[in-house]
């Protein structure tokens, strides 16, 4: 699990999107940014995180977040995942695992009795100045965007 916690100063990265455009964390100072790991594109779980962002984008946007996804999928595996759930954010290709290991997301994880390394599904929400605002290490897949949202009612 992560080792940063709210009013810490969030790592800032450069990483590529589904697009292979660069896109840097400071691009997004002055607004508020949902930045969300998970493990990999188009497993069950992560379908439903990522279409429950989608769904309820607008919303988001209108409060003032902007929504980045991060996994350790590549630029191509994103661009068909986005594709194929037309989803309005950006996804980051970490496959360096940089920001996945700055923000402290990767470690021991178990399923069905199996220990392996893996991405932990955990939210950020980052301040207009670089701030983290809230963590959330327990993401309910299908309610993550009224988490966020419950977070600041």
């Amino acid at each position: 699990m992560t080792h940063l916690k709210e009013g810490d100063k969030a790592p800032d990265f450069t990483s590529t999107d589904q697009s292979g455009k660069q896109v840097s964390l400071s691009d997004f100072k002055g607004k508020k940014v949902v930045l969300y790991f998970y493990p990999k594109d188009d497993t069950p779980g992560c379908t439903k995180e990522a279409c429950n962002f989608r769904d309820n984008y607008k919303q988001l946007q209108d409060e003032g977040f902007e929504v980045l996804g991060v996994s350790a999928d590549t630029e191509k595996k994103h661009q068909k995942f986005v594709e194929k759930y037309d989803l309005p954010f950006t996804l980051l290709a970490d496959t360096d695992k940089e920001v996945i290991n700055a923000y402290g997301v990767w470690g021991k994880k178990k399923f069905m009795g199996r220990e392996y390394d893996g991405i932990h599904r955990e939210t950020f929400v980052i301040d207009e100045n670089g701030k983290i605002e809230k963590v959330f290490t327990k993401v309910k897949t299908k309610e993550a965007t009224e988490q966020i949202l419950a977070a600041y009612a």
